[in-house]
């Protein structure tokens, strides 16, 4: 079976526990001289279940990335948006419309495993999204409004969810193990701030 470019993210992001504070400007200079993919470094997610008040947190930062999304790229001009965020990488527009696409992803997983015994989820190969028209060329408004109603959405389902609930996962078919929801919570809660820190990096690094 082949690889998805979603797996090859996991694998990259994938590790212990959650690092990296919201809008960590102090160290994103060193860490993009470092290696520009990860402005606030790589997800690290923790194999014990979480405490109540890391959970509220996290989902926190879930519940922001609309709002961060969206102003990291108000005010940008179509050039901008069509500028990688990095050399051979997305482009604003790209990471834009991305970012709702994983999210969707996520949050049908969420409602997967809450209502079927460790279901086999179906990965997407995202690189490919990334690369349809839509992706490259529609405005980013429109993926903006999707991501809103989409957190209230989850959001809405995270903060109803007990800790017995966070306890149950999917099994990932070419990662080859189960992730639980807490573990899937960790990682996006890193991954929407992950995109916003491609974009401003890129808007301090030019003077946009």
């Amino acid at each position: 079976m082949p690889v998805t470019g979603e797996v090859v993210a996991l694998r990259r992001h994938v590790r212990g526990a959650l690092v990296g504070e919201p809008g960590a400007n102090l160290t994103q200079g060193r860490q993009w001289m470092q290696d520009p993919r990860y402005p606030i470094g790589k997800a690290q997610i923790g194999e014990e279940p979480l405490a109540g008040a890391q959970r509220a947190e996290l989902i926190e930062l879930v519940a922001r990335a609309p709002a961060e999304l969206r102003a990291v790229v108000a005010g940008l001009t179509d050039a901008q948006l069509d500028t990688p965020y990095r050399e051979g990488g997305w482009t604003v527009c790209q990471l834009a419309h991305h970012v709702p696409d994983s999210h969707m992803n996520a949050y049908v997983r969420f409602r997967l495993a809450l209502t079927e015994d460790e279901p086999t989820i179906k990965p997407y190969l995202e690189a490919r999204w990334a690369d349809l028209p839509d992706a490259r060329t529609l405005p980013v408004e429109p993926s903006l409004q999707l991501l809103e109603a989409l957190h209230e959405r989850w959001v809405t389902l995270l903060r109803a969810m007990t800790p017995e609930q966070f306890g149950r996962a999917f099994v990932h078919p070419e990662r080859g193990r189960r992730m639980t929801l807490d573990q899937t919570l960790q990682l996006y809660a890193w991954h929407g701030r992950h995109h916003v820190a491609h974009v401003r990096v890129l808007r301090e690094r030019m003077g946009w």
